[in-house]
């Protein structure tokens, strides 16, 4: 099973130090979340930076709110990031449910999901080195990959689940063990039915802290203040994992579902997590 790890958004100053003890770790892929109306990093910006510091481990937006974004720029920012990175980007994808980000951004909340599909069009068509339309021609630079860096969709809504198999490589499951199983079947009988070969990728999140009790109490903190447009975060705080034995089972869990990686999102800024995590997985 591969293992990446999510990074904490409170102090992004601290990114490049995580970065750089996860790449000489065990671990695949480094996430890192995106919201406008909020006071995270910008992640195609971070994840540069990141690249920049590192030479094996992945980079991914763990999503990347799509409909926020112009479609030709966007096929520029993350093609170049490929090529920077050595191809070692992973493009999360998804619509997000936060109004105030699509107010802050201008773009009508309404239809995001047909946004979003038109958007993966133009990304791929872009990618191939096709002109952008009849007046504009290619927009450059190509990517590492033919047909560009890898798509994962995040998605719970059958609409968005079907997503999946027109436009990705595979998918992002941020629900739990007990639900995910469902949703990746779901991908799968739509990757299927669309006349995919092979099979999708498929990846799991968690949430966790793990260290001490003011590492849990920060994670708390932050897990909370980010959810907090729920009303009610008992739930997100309950099933963050804290302990060992949570993780490992967690872990265990989607192996048997079919995940091909986990990621463990990090949400308190302690730092010795990243040693703590590796000796739990490596």
């Amino acid at each position: 099973m591969n293992v990446g790890l999510g990074l904490p958004i409170s102090d992004p100053l601290s990114l490049l130090s995580w970065a750089r003890r996860a790449d000489a770790g065990p671990f695949t892929t480094l996430g890192l979340l995106d919201r406008l109306v909020y006071s995270n990093p910008e992640p195609l910006i971070t994840l540069a930076a990141i690249a920049g510091a590192t030479s094996r481990i992945r980079v991914q937006t763990e999503v990347l709110l799509g409909p926020l974004r112009e479609s030709a720029l966007l096929a520029k920012q993350a093609a170049t990031l490929d090529r920077m990175s050595g191809g070692r980007f992973t493009l999360g994808i998804g619509i997000g449910t936060r109004q105030d980000d699509y107010l802050a951004a201008g773009v009508d909340v309404r239809g995001r999901g047909h946004r979003l599909d038109r958007q993966l069009a133009t990304l791929r068509s872009v990618w191939s080195g096709e002109p952008y339309s009849e007046e504009v021609g290619p927009i450059g630079p190509a990517p590492v990959l033919e047909g560009g860096p890898e798509i994962l969709i995040g998605a719970f809504a059958p609409a968005a689940v079907e997503r999946v198999a027109r436009w990705g490589d595979g998918y992002l499951c941020a629900a739990p063990a007990g639900m995910a199983g469902g949703l990746m079947r779901d991908v799968e009988r739509s990757w299927t039915q669309a006349g995919r070969h092979g099979r999708p990728r498929m990846v799991a999140q968690v949430n966790v802290a793990l260290g001490p009790e003011d590492t849990v109490l920060d994670a708390t903190e932050e897990i909370t203040s980010y959810y907090g447009f729920l009303g009610d975060t008992t739930r997100v705080v309950e099933n963050m994992l804290t302990t060992p034995e949570r993780i490992r089972d967690a872990i265990g869990a989607f192996t048997d579902l079919g995940a091909d990686e986990v990621m463990l999102y990090c949400w308190a800024r302690d730092a010795d997590q990243v040693d703590r995590l590796a000796g739990l997985v490596g």
